[in-house]
């Protein structure tokens, strides 16, 4: 079982103070708080062994290669992918699909050819098919939640036709925590010969993955949401994929040799690496990933079950309160709204001046907003180092707020 005395320890920002109230820091599903190895880390870098990679000869800079290089071994395991060459490092999920728009979607989809999407995508794993709807002609296909905002599978796999050249969906939703069967669409997908590109943005830092198993063609994390730098990340691409690949940036490390003529590309994973990379912030990536697994992801996802069955007991007590999905097996992140005329940007400023820090807006979810007939929701999303006291201390400043707008 997780430790969470200690585990909270871990976490410097988890002791000051917030408008002179304990910190409730309840907004993981933005971006998570970084453990103490990860700073030092960071700073021992900068520090001691700060050099650029792959480029130079000298001690520094064949220090800092090794360690940057490591990371892709680290997150092949934290992944469960054999083949660490199927790694490509990033500065984040956002790069990652944008880098399979570009280089693999847009060479092969013409007018007509549609992308399977889910209406809880977050616009990172949006925005780049519109650009191949405007530019190209690209039809998106939406599939619905139901009610509950469960996400039948069985209703992607149908959405498949002849014209379907992607499907690309959320492991995990960041508003309703709904969790899906992305086996289950991969497999299907692929006897259907349709690539699967998987958002793994908020489900890596929630549970245990493993991409070979899924059968995934492209799985994509970022680094600031699993206790690790921003500016960090990385994507799996199946070689097959890799293969049929063109580069999505030119510059350093993703050449071989460069003429007034022509340009030879490097290896994959390399070819689609250019420039200069975050090599700290990969760095203090690679030491996340390996605190989480020496946490044990088990323990993890454990301890945050019991946090959102806790969660869901104390706020169905509150019938002022409405929390958008309730799937089966959600995770702990909870999206609500009061009844009244109570804007979720003000219910978070009350909260903040009880030292709890949530979301408010649209969570950059526009599509699933525009379903659930909302504009804005606050999202309460718990962590490893969350714990039953800060969910009392949510419903507390909740129901201050409730009586202050009502």
């Amino acid at each position: 079982m997780l430790d969470v005395v200690k585990i909270r320890a871990d976490f410097p920002i988890l002791a000051r103070e917030v408008n002179g109230k304990p910190l409730v820091y309840l907004d993981n599903g933005a971006s998570a708080q970084k453990p103490q190895v990860v700073i030092d880390a960071v700073t021992h870098t900068y520090s001691h062994e700060y050099a650029n990679v792959h480029r130079g000869l000298h001690y520094l800079s064949n220090v800092a290669t090794e360690k940057y290089e490591a990371v892709r071994g680290i997150i092949a395991r934290f992944l469960g992918v054999a083949d660490e060459h199927q790694i490509v490092l990033n500065s984040g999920t956002t790069e990652g699909i944008n880098m399979v728009a570009y280089g693999w979607a847009m060479p092969r989809m013409q007018a007509g050819d549609e992308i399977v999407l889910s209406v809880m995508e977050h616009h990172a794993n949006i925005v780049p098919w519109h650009f191949l709807r405007e530019r190209q002609g690209v039809v998106l296909k939406w599939v619905e939640v139901d009610a509950r905002g469960y996400l039948d599978p069985q209703k992607v796999i149908d959405a498949i036709s002849p014209r379907t050249k992607l499907i690309a969906i959320t492991h995990l939703s960041n508003v309703l925590g709904t969790k899906v069967d992305v086996n289950a669409i991969c497999a299907a997908a692929r006897e259907k010969g349709v690539p699967v590109l998987v958002d793994g943005s908020q489900a890596a830092v929630h549970m245990a993955v493993n991409v070979d198993e899924m059968g995934c063609d492209f799985y994509a994390i970022t680094g600031h949401k699993l206790y690790g730098p921003s500016g960090s990340g990385a994507i799996f691409v199946r070689k097959e994929r890799m293969a049929e690949m063109r580069p999505f940036m030119g510059g350093g490390d993703m050449i071989r040799e460069v003429s007034r003529d022509q340009v030879i590309y490097n290896d994959p994973p390399m070819k689609f690496e250019a420039g200069t990379p975050g090599i700290v912030q990969t760095i203090g990536l690679g030491v996340a990933l390996d605190y989480m697994m020496g946490v044990g992801m088990a323990a993890i996802a454990a301890h945050e079950n019991d946090l959102r069955d806790y969660a869901q007991q104390r706020l169905a007590g509150l019938n002022w309160i409405n929390v958008q999905g309730s799937a089966p097996d959600k995770a702990a992140i909870f999206s609500f709204t009061m009844e009244g005329a109570a804007h979720a940007h003000d219910i978070s400023t009350i909260l903040d001046k009880k030292g709890v820090a949530v979301r408010a807006g649209h969570h950059c979810a526009g599509p699933l907003m525009d379903h659930l007939g909302l504009t804005a929701t606050c999202r309460a999303s718990f962590a490893m180092y969350n714990t039953r006291a800060e969910v009392d201390v949510l419903i507390e400043a909740l129901e201050l707020a409730h009586e202050l707008f009502a």
